[in-house]
């Protein structure tokens, strides 16, 4: 079984016309995935000033805009929006978009997000009870003519949703890699578990965590699609290899550290080798971190950007690493 390869971008510190250009690029060059994040403002957080779009106007352009891609959010905070109102804008982002919108949802993590713009930031439990609630009542939307739910969290009276999505029901993803609250809410309701940013022995670990609940539940894990995100840092040529690591190390900050050996260097290669949820070096590095997530059990991969977006590089994984794992 081959690899599903999509994009995924945080949209900070871009103009639309590089994200324009990137979900174009997306969808014309065998991609089949391209998803947003639910952010107000810079993650990881920094003081509130970075440029900022939000997920639902842009899903909305992106459906207009492609015609092959499957559009997603990874995903959004249920802390920020009504379940109901949520799935209204999404059915119309399914619409415009022919059939092709998927749900992400997540039970959020941004404080300083939360404070800013007055959402209430609950202790994890509350947070992850409201998204299996928020989960539930969204189903429950999609599945019956009229819906009447008195939760804990959300409350609604013999509500509507019409029309329903193309896709109905559309599918449901749960992000996140919580063990005991996050992948049992996934084996109880999703269709899709996303997880960001880890290695490819986590991934392992969290997935065979994902079918013991899915036993525990008495669903057949095969039902459930699972889909990662990893930093893209790759270069656009293996010469420019030293130059990827060294843009890593600096993100990672003090904790690259452990890279360091007796003599104060750093081991480059190590950092190839273990990158954490992260594609770096040149394209023969990238194409040999991704056989270790495909040995792991990964068949849904997402290439996720930090502007500035580097094109060249994407070109060249588009070109000499993708066709690999097709």
């Amino acid at each position: 079984m081959g690899i599903r390869f999509g994009i995924h971008i945080g949209p900070q510190n871009i103009g639309i016309d590089d994200l324009r250009r990137l979900w174009n690029y997306a969808d014309t060059h065998g991609y089949q995935w391209i998803s947003v994040w639910d952010h107000f403002m810079e993650a990881p957080p920094v003081d509130g000033t970075s440029p900022h779009f939000e997920a639902v106007a842009l899903m909305s352009a992106i459906a207009c805009e492609t015609r092959n891609v499957e559009i997603g959010c990874l995903v959004f905070c249920m802390t920020y929006r009504n379940p109901a109102l949520l799935l209204r804008s999404l059915i119309s982002v399914d619409h415009l978009s022919g059939g092709r919108c998927a749900i992400g949802l997540g039970a959020g993590w941004h404080e300083m997000e939360h404070n800013a713009y007055g959402f209430p930031y609950h202790p994890p439990k509350q947070r992850l009870d409201q998204l299996a609630e928020g989960t539930r009542v969204i189903r429950l939307l999609m599945a019956q003519d009229r819906t009447t739910w008195d939760g804990q969290y959300y409350h609604i009276s013999h509500a509507t949703m019409v029309p329903k999505p193309l896709r109905n029901p559309m599918p449901v993803w749960i992000g996140g890699q919580g063990e005991k609250r996050t992948l049992r809410i996934a084996a109880q309701q999703a269709d899709g578990w996303n997880v960001p940013y880890i290695s490819a022995d986590a991934f392992k670990h969290k997935s065979q965590v994902l079918d013991q609940w899915c036993e525990k539940e008495g669903r057949d894990p095969t039902t459930i699609k699972r889909s990662i995100n990893l930093s893209f840092n790759m270069a656009a040529t293996q010469a420019q290899s030293d130059a990827s690591v060294d843009g890593l190390l600096r993100q990672w900050g003090p904790s690259a550290a452990r890279f360091q050996g007796p003599d104060g260097k750093v081991d480059r290669d190590a950092v190839r080798r273990v990158a954490s949820g992260s594609l770096v070096g040149g394209p023969a590095d990238v194409a040999g971190q991704i056989e270790q997530y495909a040995a792991a059990g990964v068949t849904a991969l997402n290439i996720a950007f930090r502007p500035p977006v580097n094109f060249e590089a994407l070109q060249a994984f588009t070109e000499d690493v993708m066709p690999k794992f097709l």
